[in-house]
């Protein structure tokens, strides 16, 4: 039975995962099956499982899923139990081995790429979910001075602080506090916002003269975030597509035992942006 790779979200047919991992192959002449499965949550533990049945031994995890899937596994590495969420699955014997490399994939963009030094700089972090709880993992294990977070459910937040056990480090505040809270030098943008075509009220006394902003989704979804970020006077203002390049070289490497060369996919993909609409 051949070996099978897809991404599993709801909705799942705007990934761009399997574009991603097709050029990752292309560049070892590799012939890969990967597939995109939309999966409810309800229906995300048995949707593995016939995965899994039929040949799947790769899983990327995208909205919503990316705590449940945590859940579903077996084993975790220490990225994912720290975070409490998992984004690459991968089938062992008879269970799942969860990781999560959302945060060191934004950590290798901001590094890397846009070459940013994130030590002991103050960070607001909008939003508390899956992709939230990677990303804060990897900013503390880069250095930054501490992580404020903020999300419009306030016990989601506070459970988030609870998750990464880093009081001296992290901690919460209310969405209605937002202009009291005083200024940052990297905002990052988790939240579900742009997808629902809202905008965030925000306000510009968030910035100072040394801010970065960026927004984990990437194309449209991104555009409202990064419009008020350059509006606001942010001195830099990225989308999420690097991340989601950084992260998918991640689990490809782990899955194949190849490093893929990022850079070329990331300036494929940039110059086709327009046509991306979400965030994996």
């Amino acid at each position: 039975m051949p070996r099978k790779f897809a991404v599993f979200g709801h909705p799942a047919s705007h990934s761009l995962s399997p574009r991603i991992h097709a050029a990752f192959a292309a560049q070892f002449d590799q012939t890969l099956q990967y597939d995109i499965i939309d999966a409810a949550p309800e229906q995300l533990a048995d949707a593995l499982e016939r995965f899994a049945a039929e040949g799947g031994v790769g899983a990327n995890i995208t909205v919503p899923h990316k705590v449940a899937a945590f859940e579903l596994c077996a084993e975790v590495t220490d990225r994912a139990r720290r975070s409490g969420a998992a984004n690459v699955l991968t089938r062992v014997g008879d269970g799942w081995h969860g990781d999560n490399t959302d945060g060191t994939g934004l950590v290798r963009d901001l590094t890397g790429r846009r070459r940013l030094d994130l030590r002991g700089r103050h960070v607001l972090l909008l939003g508390a979910g899956g992709a939230a709880r990677g990303v804060a993992v990897s900013m503390l294990d880069a250095g930054v001075r501490r992580i404020t977070i903020v999300n419009r459910t306030p016990a989601n937040a506070d459970a988030l602080v609870d998750t990464l056990a880093a009081p001296d480090h992290v901690g919460s505040r209310y969405w209605k506090d937002m202009r009291d809270i005083g200024d940052f030098e990297l905002i990052i943008n988790t939240t579900s916002a742009g997808r629902s075509g809202e905008m965030l009220d925000l306000p510009s006394s968030l910035v100072n003269t040394l801010t970065t902003a960026v927004d984990i989704s990437y194309g449209e979804v991104s555009i409202g975030f990064l419009s008020w970020a350059r509006a606001a006077g942010c001195r830099h203002a990225f989308d999420g597509l690097g991340m989601l390049v950084e992260q998918a070289a991640l689990a490809y490497e782990h899955w194949h035992g190849k490093r893929p060369d990022t850079d070329e996919v990331f300036a494929d993909l940039q110059s086709h942006s327009v046509e991306f609409a979400s965030g994996d």
